[in-house]
C-alpha cells in the first residue's frame, strides 16, 4: 500500500495531509507552467482555478455564477477579488493572502492579495452598470503595475462583456486553460490523499447503499441514502449520483429519476462528491435480488475492458495505449465515437472531474496524451447486454505511481455483486443467476426459446 488515507482530524501525533504544504505546492506547480509558456499572466474565473491558485472556496452555492476572479502575474503572488464579506473574510482567515513585508494582517491582504471586487453575475447586472469595465480595470492596473500590460493574458473561462472590456482595454487575451489543466495534471502528496480519502468515503457509501437495494426502492431514495452517508463523513459538496436501473440501463440516460427498482433490475450508480475540494467519479453495477446470464456476461466484459486498460498504465503510456484496448463504437451498437462517447473513457480528477488526461477513442489515437507519475484519473467502461435492455458500467480511480498504478476505489468489483435478500424456495435457496421472469427458469421452458414470443414487459 503505498498510498494512505488518515483520520480526517488533525493530530500532534501524526503527520498527516499538511494543508500549508498542499496550498504552497499547488502554487508552486502553477507559477512553474505560467513561467514555462509566454503569457505574462493567467486571470481565473472558474472556481476550481481560483482554489488552485489562491486556496479560498465560498461554497458550492456560487459555482455558476462567475463572480470571483483571480489573477497571477508573472513573478509576483495571486490576487483574489471577491465580493463585499467574503473578501473581508479572506482578509481575517486567509493569511497567506498577505503579500507584504513582514507578519501578516487583514490590512496587509486587503492591499495585497484578498481584494473586494465582483463580476458580471452571468448577465444579471445591468449592461450599463459598469461591472466589466471595472472587472476590466482591476486586472490591467496590476498588469501594468508589474510592467506587463502587453503580454498576453490567459484566461480560463469569461462572459463575453468581460473579454470585450479587456480588449477594449488594450489586453491580449488568449487561451489560459491549457495552463491551468497541466499544472493540475500531475497531483502532489497531499493532493492524493485527499482524492484517496474521498475515495474512501465513496467506499462506505457504497457498503451502506448494497444493504439498502432491494425491490421496492426507487433510484431517488438511492440517491438521497448516498448523500446522507458522504455530509455525515464530512463532504463538503455531493455534485450528484446517477442511480439508473433496470430498462433505463440502456442506453445510459446519465440521470436519475424515481423509478422503483424491480426482482432482476441491474443498478449502475454513478458517486461524485467533494472532500476539502477534491473529488470523486466512482461507478458501481449491482443486480438486485438476482442477474440474468446476459448481465452477468455484460459485467463480465466491461471488467475485462478496464482491466485491460489498468494493466497498461505506467509512467511513458499513453493515453492512446489505454482506448487501444477498448471496443469501437461500432463494437456495442454505436454509430461513431462521438455517438459513444463518455462510454469508454477516462479523465482527471483532482480539483474538478473531467480534468487532464482524457482517455477517448475519439481523440486519443490522434491526439495522444503521455501518462506521469503522479497523475490521478478515473477510467470508465460500459458494456450493454445482449437482451437489449440491460447493461454494465463499473469505474475505477487510479492514481500513476513510479513503476506502475494504484487503485484507490476499493469496493468490490471483480465480480457482479447481487444485492437484497435471498429467498427461500421449497426446494432451497432461489439461486441469484436466473431470468428476472420466473417462466423462463423451469426446465420446459430454460432453453430460452419462449423469448421470440414474449418480451421483458
Amino acid at each position: 500500500m503505498a498510498i494512505h488515507t488518515f483520520g480526517q482530524s488533525a493530530v500532534d501525533w501524526e503527520s498527516r495531509v499538511d494543508l500549508t504544504r498542499l496550498r504552497d505546492g499547488r502554487l508552486a506547480r502553477l507559477k512553474d507552467a505560467l513561467e514555462a509558456s509566454d503569457l505574462g499572466a493567467l486571470l481565473a474565473f472558474d472556481f476550481s482555478n481560483i482554489r488552485y491558485m489562491t486556496a479560498t472556496h465560498i461554497g458550492t452555492w456560487a459555482m455558476d455564477k462567475l463572480i470571483r476572479f483571480a489573477l497571477l502575474v508573472r513573478g509576483a503572488e495571486p490576487v483574489v477579488w471577491d465580493f463585499g464579506s467574503a473578501a473581508r473574510h479572506h482578509q481575517l482567515y486567509n493569511p497567506w493572502l498577505d503579500h507584504t513585508p513582514g507578519p501578516s494582517t487583514p490590512a496587509g491582504a486587503a492591499q495585497t492579495g484578498a481584494r473586494a471586487g465582483i463580476s458580471t453575475l452571468r448577465g444579471a447586472f445591468h449592461p450599463d452598470a459598469g461591472i466589466a469595465a471595472d472587472v476590466a480595470a482591476k486586472v490591467t492596473a496590476v498588469l501594468a503595475e508589474h510592467g506587463l500590460a502587453d503580454a498576453p493574458l490567459g484566461v480560463d473561462v469569461v462572459e463575453m462583456p468581460v473579454l470585450a472590456a479587456l480588449q477594449a482595454a488594450g489586453v491580449d487575451v488568449v487561451d489560459g486553460q491549457q495552463i491551468f489543466l497541466q499544472a493540475r495534471s500531475i497531483k502532489t502528496k497531499d493532493e492524493i490523499s485527499l482524492l484517496a480519502q474521498a475515495c474512501a468515503m465513496v467506499d462506505a457509501a457504497y457498503d451502506e447503499l448494497y444493504a439498502f437495494l432491494r425491490p421496492g426502492v426507487r433510484e431517488n431514495e438511492c440517491v438521497g441514502l448516498v448523500s446522507k452517508v458522504l455530509y455525515d463523513l464530512g463532504s463538503e459538496y455531493v455534485e450528484g449520483v446517477n442511480a439508473i436501473s433496470g430498462e433505463r440501463c440502456s442506453p445510459h440516460p446519465h440521470v436519475y429519476s424515481d423509478r422503483l427498482i424491480r426482482p432482476g433490475d441491474p443498478a449502475f450508480f454513478d458517486i461524485l462528491h467533494s472532500y476539502m475540494g477534491y473529488r470523486t467519479c466512482y461507478y458501481r453495477t449491482f443486480a438486485v435480488a438476482s442477474a440474468s446470464s446476459a448481465q452477468r456476461d455484460a459485467y463480465q466484459r466491461c471488467r475485462e475492458f478496464i482491466d485491460r486498460a489498468i494493466a497498461l498504465v505506467k509512467p511513458g503510456a499513453t493515453t492512446a495505449d489505454i482506448v487501444s484496448v477498448w471496443p469501437t463504437a461500432a463494437e456495442f451498437g454505436f454509430g461513431d465515437e462521438m455517438a459513444a462517447f463518455g462510454l469508454q473513457y477516462g479523465h482527471g480528477v483532482g480539483l474538478s472531474i473531467w480534468e487532464k488526461p482524457i482517455f477517448s477513442r475519439l481523440v486519443s489515437l490522434d491526439h495522444p496524451e503521455t501518462l506521469r507519475e503522479g497523475m490521478v484519473f478515473a477510467l470508465e467502461t460500459y458494456w450493454p447486454a445482449s437482451d437489449g435492455w440491460s447493461a454494465a458500467r463499473i469505474e475505477e480511480e487510479v492514481v500513476v505511481t513510479a513503476d506502475g498504478c494504484e487503485v484507490i476505489t476499493k469496493f468490490p468489483a471483480e465480480e457482479l455483486l447481487v444485492a437484497g435478500r435471498k429467498y427461500q424456495a421449497v426446494g432451497g435457496e432461489l439461486s441469484t443467476l436466473r431470468e428476472s421472469q420466473s417462466h423462463l427458469n423451469t426446465p420446459e421452458f430454460s432453453d430460452g426459446t419462449s423469448a421470440s414470443r414474449c418480451s421483458r414487459g
